[in-house]
This record gives C-alpha cells, structure tokens and sequence, in this order.
C-alpha cells in the first residue's frame, strides 16, 4: 500500500513538473511571437517613414531638421537590439512624426495631395497596429513573468534557466496627466 502511495506521488509530481513545463514553452512562444508582431508593424513603419519624407520635402524643403532627425531615429531604431532599446528609438520616431505633421499644417497643398495623405492614413493605422501589438506583447509577459515567480512553478522556471522578459516600453509623454482646454 506504501508503495502504491509512493508511487502515486511520483507519477502526480511527474505530471505536474510536465504540465508547468509545457506552460513555460507555450508562454515563452507566445512571447516571441507577441514581438514577432510588434517587428513586423515597426518594419512597416520603418518603410513608410522613407516615402512620408520625401512627400513632405517637396513642399517644406526647409524643414531639413525633422527629416534629418527621422532619419537617424529610424536607423537608431532599427539597429536596436534590446526591447527597451527598441521601444524608446520607436517612442521618439512617434514624437517626429506629431512634429512633422504639425508643420504639414503649415502646408495647404500638401495637405491636400493625396499621397501625403494616404502616408499618413498608413502611419496612423500603423501606429494603431503597434500600440495594440505592445499591449498584447506587454500583457503576454506579464503573464510569462508572474508565473516564474509563483511557487511551485518558479523552481521548473530555474531549471529551465527562465529570465523574465522586458516589457515595451511607454512613450514618456503618456505618462504625464492630459491637459484640456476649451
């Protein structure tokens, strides 16, 4: 009878570290392809930002700045390796890009041609896309992170060698309280 008891223990643990295991491989894919999302929504707007400047330069060709600094900033970005790294080079290309709309403002005909509102149109659903994209992303590590920390499963976790992973990081500015003025 002991031994039967025994061996029920064993198979229970057995079965347990095999589930916890497995919970561990579908998070952590889950993870890879919440990034592999948010990749292929800012290789997107790393494509766009290209064809969005030279629209705008032929009609505010002295706002040489903006275009430089977009320039940099994406090339900063896609030369990121980290997820934090990432996620600020992409935070401030969204701040150049605000910059850079506010000054098409200035410019009634490029307002009015219709590539450079079909660019624009395409960010704007391409910076839905990401924003949508980190939130699953964010909410996926959540969820990878808690359940190294929880007991038992944080000790299938270090056998395994699990780190937790980084979360997208905010844009700074969203952080700050919103202002309203009538």
């Amino acid at each position: 009878m002991v031994l039967i008891v025994i061996l029920a223990i064993v198979v229970l643990l057995v079965l347990w570290f095999v589930a916890t295991y497995n919970g561990f491989i579908n998070l952590k894919n889950r993870v890879e392809n919440a990034w592999a999302q948010i990749d292929v929504q800012l290789k997107r707007r790393y494509d766009l930002i290209p064809n969005l400047v030279e629209t705008v330069k032929g009609y505010a060709a002295h706002e040489k700045e903006i275009f430089e600094k977009l320039g940099e900033l994406r090339a900063k970005a896609m030369g990121a390796t980290s997820v934090k790294d990432i996620g600020d080079a992409n935070n401030q290309i969204s701040a150049t890009l605000k910059t850079l709309f506010a000054v098409a403002e200035n410019y009634p005909q490029l307002k009015a041609n219709e590539n450079f509102l079909k660019l624009q149109e395409e960010l704007t659903n391409t910076e839905n896309k990401i924003a949508f994209a980190r939130q699953f992303y964010n909410d996926i590590v959540m969820q990878f992170n808690a359940k190294q920390q929880r007991i038992p499963d944080m000790f299938v976790a270090r056998i395994m060698n699990l780190t937790p992973k980084e979360y997208y990081p905010i844009e700074e500015e969203a952080r700050g309280s919103v202002k309203v003025q009538f």
